[in-house]
C-alpha cells in the first residue's frame, strides 16, 4: 500500500503522486462507484501499484473541504485573479469569490493584474481598493504581467500551499502561471470583444508542481451562485462583520433592519466600505430569495 496525492483526473484516470515524487496512472475502484464516492484532485489516497507500473486507488483520507466547481479537495487558498482593465474590474465579482471561499474555509489572495494597461487615475483607484480589502484582513497584490519582480512577489504566496486559482475568464490566470513557470506554456484565452469576457480555454483539473507548492489551473468557475450557504451563515463571510458581531444587540443579528447594529454603525462611520455593505445585503436578499429544496 503507497500512499499519495492525486495532482491531475482526466478520462476516468486518476495521477497520483507518491513521495518520491513519481507519478502513478490510476483507477478508482469499483466500490467507490457503489459508494457514489468520485477521488478528487488534492485527494490524498491509498494505491495498489500492479506490476505493469500503473495502480488502483484503494482509499481515500478525509478532506478538510472540497469544490464543486472546479472539482477539487484540500485546498489550502485560493488565489483570485481579478483585472483592472479588459475585463474591467469587478468588486461584485469579486465579493462573490471571497464569500464563496469564506464558506469553504479556505484563504483567499485578492490580485488584480494587467496594471501597466491602466491610466494614472484607475491605478489610484485600484491601490484604493488594495487599502480597503488589506484593512479587511486580505492580502492583495497589484500586478503587471511585465514586471518580473512583481511576478516574483507571488512565490512567498505559493510555496508549501495548495492552491487553486479562480476568476473570471480573460483576467490573466494562465498568463499568471507562465509567468511564474517559463515553459509551462499553459493556452490563454483570447477576451472576446463582442461578450467582454474570455472563452474558456482550461479543460481539466491539474495541480502544477510550483514553487515547491500545488497550483490547480481550473475552468473559470462556471456557477457563482449561493446554494451552498444560508442567510443566518452570511455574515460570517464578511471578516468586518465577525469582528464587530460581538457588538451587536442582538445575538444572531443579520445586520440588516435591526436596531442598535455594530456592523451598520461601522458603515454609517466609514469603518466598514459602502459598497461592501451593499453587497452584503445584495447576497442576503439573493439567498432570502432562493427557492426552497426538497
Amino acid at each position: 500500500m503507497t500512499k499519495g496525492k492525486i495532482v491531475k483526473a482526466l478520462s476516468g484516470f486518476y495521477y497520483v503522486e507518491v513521495e518520491s515524487g513519481q507519478i502513478y496512472q490510476c483507477r478508482g475502484r469499483g466500490l467507490f462507484r457503489k459508494q457514489k464516492i468520485t477521488p478528487l484532485v488534492g485527494d490524498r489516497v491509498e494505491i495498489d501499484i500492479t506490476d505493469n507500473g500503473h495502480g488502483f486507488v484503494t482509499g481515500i483520507s478525509e478532506r478538510k473541504n472540497e469544490l464543486v466547481r472546479p472539482p477539487i479537495a484540500n485546498i489550502d487558498q485560493a488565489i483570485i485573479v481579478t483585472s483592472a482593465r479588459e475585463p474591467d474590474f469587478n468588486a461584485l465579482l469579486l465579493d462573490r469569490f471571497l464569500v464563496l471561499n469564506e464558506a469553504k474555509r479556505i484563504e483567499p489572495i485578492i490580485v488584480i493584474t494587467k496594471m501597466d494597461l491602466v491610466k494614472p487615475d484607475v491605478k489610484k483607484e485600484m491601490e484604493t481598493f488594495q487599502q480597503m480589502y488589506e484593512n479587511i484582513g486580505y492580502s492583495v497584490v497589484l500586478l503587471s504581467f511585465k514586471d518580473k519582480e512583481q511576478v516574483q512577489q507571488m512565490i512567498p504566496y505559493i510555496r508549501g500551499k495548495a492552491s487553486v486559482i479562480a476568476g473570471q475568464s480573460g483576467v490573466g490566470k494562465s498568463s499568471l502561471l507562465n509567468a511564474l513557470k517559463p515553459g509551462l506554456d499553459l493556452k490563454v484565452g483570447n477576451i472576446s470583444e463582442t461578450l467582454g469576457r474570455g472563452k474558456h480555454t482550461t479543460r481539466h483539473v491539474e495541480f502544477i508542481s510550483l514553487h515547491q507548492g500545488y497550483v490547480a489551473d481550473t475552468p473559470g468557475f462556471s456557477s457563482l451562485d449561493f446554494r451552498e450557504i444560508e442567510a443566518d451563515e452570511l455574515p460570517e463571510c464578511f471578516p468586518e462583520m465577525v469582528e464587530r458581531q460581538n457588538d451587536c444587540k442582538f445575538r444572531g443579528c443579520k445586520h440588516f433592519k435591526e436596531p442598535k447594529c455594530a456592523v451598520k454603525d461601522a458603515v454609517d462611520s466609514g469603518e466598514i466600505p459602502d459598497f461592501r455593505y451593499n453587497h452584503y445585503l445584495q447576497f442576503l436578499d439573493e439567498i432570502q430569495s432562493r427557492k426552497p429544496r426538497y
